[in-house]
């Protein structure tokens, strides 16, 4: 019930108003998010990189409005694959793009304009030597996202695509997925769905992930297990034992478990962490929340100390 209540307020403006206008919360934001600005992005950035660990930035931003807020958003993150590039970051940097931020659900022609952008996104990391991870939201995104994944890898086959566990179909989807040079996240999923397409008990969204996951695991594309789960990382541990080092990699949320991050890294595994930054930061922040009870535990005891 209190997963229910954080996801609903995800998507509540009234809500929304409030938490950002507590002065409170912004130091507890900052657990989980690297900064407002590409300038705190790219410092964070080298903190992770310098003890061995990997990353993945995500220029926060769902509710694109209108044509021009879509190309601002692909413009910021030509902006930090530059400054990505100039700090010398791209070798283990590389950045995560919501395609709903780059104009896809716009009335007109949002496809295609997300596709636009996301080639342009796409055709500047290649040109720094990085690539580029493709989020998945709910649900209704799945196969508007997986379409323009398609369009994408004619021209750039190393963009990243993201499965989500807790749908009822994403089993298929690794297997339509896990071929050569094919690189895919899988994780439970952070938002709230209808039991006809997700699975709503935690027992069957972690059996999924497994299934998911030994499908990957068995072949011959580049798994990311994002998980914080130390079950399902050592389940990942055994199905990965005749995998190179080199062929696939953990991923876990800036902020979560991060002594366990530089465990896993220290351990010669490829571990990369997703880091968030920038002003829109009220849906990724509610959604951590509602994923893990320690998450609400951490936010209220920090609420009461702060103040």
């Amino acid at each position: 019930m209190l997963r229910t209540a954080l996801l609903a307020a995800s998507r509540s403006g009234a809500i929304r108003e409030l938490v950002e206008r507590t002065p409170l919360t912004r130091p507890v934001v900052k657990r989980f998010i690297s900064g407002d600005d590409v300038a705190a992005a790219v410092a964070t950035t080298g903190e992770v990189l310098a003890d061995g660990r990997y990353v993945t930035l995500d220029h926060l931003g769902e509710d694109t409005r209108d044509a021009a807020q879509a190309a601002a958003t692909a413009e910021a993150y030509l902006d930090l694959l530059r400054l990505l590039e100039l700090a010398g970051h791209t070798e283990r940097a590389e950045v995560s793009v919501k395609l709903s931020a780059v104009g896809q659900f716009l009335p007109v022609d949002g496809e295609k304009i997300a596709l636009e952008n996301a080639r342009r996104i796409c055709a500047a990391a290649g040109a720094v030597g990085t690539t580029v991870t493709l989020d998945m939201e709910d649900h209704t995104t799945t196969d508007s996202t997986l379409g323009i994944l398609r369009e994408l890898r004619v021209d750039f086959p190393w963009v990243g695509a993201v499965l989500q566990a807790y749908l009822k179909r994403t089993e298929q989807d690794c297997r339509d997925l896990a071929h050569a040079g094919s690189r895919v996240r899988l994780c439970k999923g952070a938002y709230q769905e209808p039991a006809a397409v997700a699975f709503q008990d935690k027992t069957e969204v972690d059996r999924s992930y497994v299934r998911c996951l030994k499908v990957l695991m068995a072949g011959e594309g580049y798994p990311m297990v994002a998980s914080h789960d130390p079950r399902l990382i050592a389940i990942a541990d055994q199905l990965a034992k005749d995998r190179s080092p080199d062929t696939y990699e953990y991923q876990m949320l800036y902020g979560i478990r991060p002594d366990e991050q530089r465990r896993i890294a220290a351990a010669g595994n490829r571990m990369r962490v997703y880091v968030p930054y920038g002003d829109e930061w009220y849906g990724y922040f509610m959604r951590r929340l509602a994923e893990r009870p320690a998450n609400v535990a951490f936010f209220l005891r920090s609420l009461i100390t702060t103040g």
